[in-house]
């Protein structure tokens, strides 16, 4: 039996003005710590009249305005069928918002120290989950976005996927695959543009979340820098209400700060 999610005491900067109203929210790995922390500060705003969950499971929201679709990241049939369900519902969406993401995943894949522990297994894993995935999500769903109206689409990506700020080195196949996805959201950024001029498609990095995807690393992590993922939502939300579709096809972080790709 699926745990009726308690709703998220989020900060009450969370506003969402530059969106209007009677908002239609798709929320892309809402069982996930981060991505039930974005489904329920979204289901908790008044300018948002509907939120889609889309996980594997059922993360058991327990709002009247919240529905949820079975959605397999690594799977473009399930992708497209979650799609094509919204789209035939007849309401236009205006934000969806992609949480998925691997960083580690028992002996199968661990970040690596050396370019010696490669491995194409590995390599595969972490490029299906944070590249190909939310590449194939954008490909079903821009098309859904609504017109002549700010809308978003936004990528959780990473800090160690920027290029220029590499200084400490390994971890090669998150970085790479997230430095991947960086690139795919510049990428639909100019193509969006050409036919939703006043649409926003972003990457976003939240800091380090307590959640199972940092909980191996959270010893090295200063005072004050492990959020949860109610805090890290709450900032990425306030941090996408005041984006302009002039800056389309970047890398934000939960401050608000231009990470350099």
């Amino acid at each position: 039996m699926n745990m009726i999610r308690q709703p998220a005491k989020g900060p009450a900067f969370v506003s969402l003005d530059s969106f209007g109203t009677a908002l239609n929210v798709v929320v892309v790995g809402a069982s996930g710590g981060i991505g039930g922390a974005f489904a329920d500060h979204l289901a908790g705003s008044d300018r948002v009249a509907r939120v889609t969950a889309l996980s594997r499971e059922d993360p058991g929201l327990d709002e009247a305005k919240c529905a949820w679709l079975p959605i397999d990241i690594e799977n473009e049939e399930s992708i497209e069928a979650a799609a094509a369900e919204i789209r035939a519902s007849g309401a236009p969406v205006h934000m969806v918002i992609v949480t998925t993401g691997i960083l580690h995943d028992g002996d199968d894949l661990t970040p690596e120290k050396t370019w010696r522990t490669l491995s194409s297994e590995s390599l595969k894993k972490a490029f299906c989950i944070n590249t190909i995935g939310p590449g194939l999500v954008a490909k079903h769903f821009l098309p859904l976005l609504a017109r002549r109206r700010k809308t978003a689409f936004a990528v959780l990506s990473a800090r160690v996927g920027s290029i220029s700020d590499n200084r400490l080195g390994g971890w090669y196949a998150y970085r790479a695959s997230k430095a991947a996805v960086n690139m795919l959201v510049r990428t639909l950024a100019i193509e969006l543009k050409r036919s939703n001029p006043d649409a926003l498609c972003v990457a976003l990095h939240p800091g380090t979340v307590d959640s199972r995807l940092s909980k191996p690393f959270q010893s090295n992590v200063p005072d004050g820098k492990l959020f949860s993922p109610e805090k890290s939502a709450g900032h990425l939300l306030s941090v996408i209400d005041g984006l302009s579709p002039e800056q389309s096809g970047k890398l934000f972080a939960w401050d608000g700060t231009e990470v350099p790709f």
